[in-house]
């Protein structure tokens, strides 16, 4: 299995050319790289390791948010810019090559599908939800078998984000027994993406003149 680009070296590839790129850019790399350094050094608990590893995510794409886009929306826009500038299919190798097996795991895992807990919390005992996940698992699985990097890559970082809002709002018990399986998923994609998609962002900087939520302060100045 190849192996991926540790937070140090990508520090060190960032510092031979970030003087050339734009502020945000750079900022949002400084950061990501500061997340992700912090969630290799992580070993022992998997639920603190994804949610350092989310942050990460977070800090690679967030701009500024308001009413007329939301936070899935921003995600789907990053994720079709770095598919766009993925000429040499890194992306893909993550997901069809390398992690195939916790991809398909993490897609047929109801427990990150969020039609399943509306279900529960509107006590709708229709189970329509379970059409709903069989239909999304079909069509998850068509784009996986097509290698439709963009498609794949914005289903798994829906299923993510229904871990991250669990986790992130206290509705799951630290390291419970009931969602070992899909953290651990997780944790397995983002440890080969976050690398991945921070190596394509020193690569191919972007303009990126929308701003950033929480811009640097210069407190010595």
């Amino acid at each position: 299995m190849a192996t991926h680009s540790t937070a140090a070296a990508l520090k060190q590839r960032h510092r031979e050319v970030r003087d050339a790129q734009p502020e945000n850019w750079r900022i949002r790399i400084h950061r990501a790289l500061s997340w992700l350094q912090r969630a290799e050094n992580e070993t022992r608990d998997e639920d603190a390791r994804f949610l350092f590893l989310w942050i990460a995510l977070n800090a690679a794409y967030a701009h500024e948010f308001g009413f007329e886009q939301s936070e899935r929306e921003q995600a789907r826009q990053f994720i079709d810019k770095l598919v766009s500038h993925d000429r040499e299919g890194r992306l893909q190798q993550v997901l069809f090559d390398q992690f195939t097996g916790p991809v398909r795991t993490l897609l047929a895992n109801r427990f990150v599908f969020e039609p399943f807990w509306r279900a529960l919390r509107e006590h709708d005992s229709s189970n329509s939800w379970e059409r709903q996940f069989e239909g999304a698992r079909i069509l998850a699985m068509r784009a996986l078998m097509a290698r439709q990097t963009g498609q794949v890559l914005s289903i798994v970082a829906d299923r993510l984000y229904v871990l991250r809002n669990q986790l992130m709002h206290g509705g799951a018990t630290w390291n419970s027994d009931a969602n070992r399986q899909q953290i651990h998923d997780a944790v397995t994609i983002l440890d080969a993406l976050i690398p991945t998609i921070i190596t394509l962002m020193i690569e191919h900087p972007d303009p990126d003149l929308s701003g950033i939520t929480f811009p640097m302060l210069d407190l010595h100045g």
